[in-house]
């Protein structure tokens, strides 16, 4: 039995093994402009947001003019290393047997447009995704537009949408659309905080995350 028409994926920490390379990339952005960079943990927090809002939360005491090049120097030192990562081991898998068996796949990232499309076009998963709605596109998460947009371009309803994603920006953006939200154990935020907004299931891994799947979707 089926009982989900759309599975929705966050992209950085859920699908790419990518947010220790993003949160060094925040700390080497702040170091080029001499300030104090924040730590590996807040960081890790801002993950999932779109590149703004999560300058501005990681630095709130930075000045306003500054944030733009903080921004462009984050893009440096992303960019200089893109190229090393990977995706999670199992995630080929996953996606090919959701695609096989008829799901409307979807991504719902903090990434920019042109980011996701490198990123889908570089790891080969392009093909798996029928849609995708990204940070320079819609309110950043947990603006629930991002949802809502993907649920009227297929005509689905909440009931039968399911968010996937490594962070508590990812499970706030489900409750606010109204769909069942799923959360990642091994991507940007601790288990223990993804457990506290009740998720429908926590996967320590994709594999695990796989299982749950073939049950329950």
């Amino acid at each position: 039995m089926t009982y989900f028409d759309l599975i929705v994926f966050d992209w950085d920490g859920t699908l790419m093994d990518s947010t220790g390379m993003i949160a060094a990339s925040v700390q080497a952005a702040a170091r080029d402009l001499g300030i104090a960079p924040p730590s590996l943990d807040q960081a890790r927090q801002i993950i999932g947001l779109g590149l703004d809002d999560a300058l501005r939360q990681a630095l709130p005491d930075l000045p306003a003019s500054r944030y733009a090049e903080l921004a462009e120097r984050y893009r440096f030192h992303y960019l200089a290393r893109d190229h090393e990562l990977l995706l999670f081991d199992g995630v080929h898998e996953l996606l090919a047997e959701l695609s096989a068996a008829g799901y409307r796949l979807g991504i719902a990232t903090g990434k920019s447009r042109h980011g996701l499309d490198r990123a889908l076009s570089g790891s080969g998963l392009g093909k798996h995704f029928h849609a995708t709605r990204c940070a320079d596109e819609c309110p950043s998460k947990p603006h629930p537009q991002m949802l809502d947009e993907l649920m009227a371009e297929f005509g689905v309803s909440p009931a039968t949408t399911l968010m996937i994603g490594d962070t508590t920006h990812d499970l706030h953006m489900a409750r606010n659309a109204g769909v069942t939200g799923v959360a990642v154990a091994y991507g940007a935020h601790l288990k223990s905080m993804l457990e506290a907004e009740a998720p429908a299931f926590c996967a320590d891994d994709v594999r695990a995350l796989q299982a749950w799947l073939r049950t329950n979707a």
